[in-house]
């Protein structure tokens, strides 16, 4: 991958930036990201941060490479340590598990003052940052799956606004799981995606019938999984 031409998971996170574009990306892994949106746009900020030094310095001579440095500061630290209260308009965190952008995000909080949209990509797990969306005021707007060599990932774009917009009240914990807007078009990623697991959790619940002793609790939460799951694949 280089920094003109993004993989398409980061690709679909630059285009959720607005133009002018004023962010932070965490965990920037190289600045590709920031590289890619200030090279196309030339109003566009950015702020790449990193927990490791390796990372950073990659980061610096990507940035040194595109003569960027008067655009993109390359900051190392934790989660949004990297950036100043009522510094940045965006968020961009992509390439990690769900709970773990979730923590950055709670540890980050108060950094979030000044935040009007946040743009994950969560590897696994986007239930848990629909949820924490849902719990501190900001609106889903868009989601997008996409498949790249073998791997399937999510991208969730919330806005500062009415949380619970997105959700009905007596489907909110399918549509937290399954995604509202992904649940209405259910493209063939989609399919592909709860097909697989659905087939794990099916298998799951063959063993644990199998077994000397059974967590009934699990076992209905498993059985109420598979229904949504037949459910949502059927219709």
């Amino acid at each position: 991958m280089n920094v003109n031409q993004l993989s398409k998971r980061l690709q679909t996170v630059a285009d959720y930036l607005p133009e002018g574009a004023h962010f932070a990306d965490i965990g920037s892994d190289h600045a590709y990201l920031p590289c890619y949106v200030c090279m196309k746009d030339p109003d566009a900020k950015a702020v790449a941060g990193e927990v490791n030094q390796g990372p950073l310095s990659s980061a610096e001579r990507e940035v040194a490479s595109h003569g960027l440095q008067d655009r993109i500061d390359t900051r190392l630290g934790n989660g949004l340590d990297v950036v100043k209260q009522g510094e940045v308009s965006q968020v961009t965190i992509a390439g990690m598990g769900g709970p773990l952008i979730r923590d950055i995000l709670d540890q980050g909080k108060e950094k979030l003052s000044t935040v009007d949209r946040l743009i994950v990509q969560p590897n696994i797990d986007a239930r848990a940052l629909r949820r924490w969306f849902l719990d501190h005021g900001y609106e889903l707007v868009a989601e997008e799956i996409i498949e790249e060599k073998g791997h399937i990932y999510e991208v969730l774009v919330a806005d500062k606004g009415d949380s619970l917009k997105p959700y009905t009240k007596d489907k909110r914990e399918q549509e937290l799981w399954f995604g509202p807007f992904l649940m209405k078009n259910k493209g063939d990623v989609f399919q592909a995606k709860w097909k697989e697991e659905l087939e794990k959790k099916q298998y799951v619940l063959a063993q644990m019938k199998k077994a000397q002793s059974v967590d009934e609790d699990k076992m209905e939460q498993l059985n109420k999984e598979i229904d949504w799951l037949e459910e949502v694949l059927a219709e």
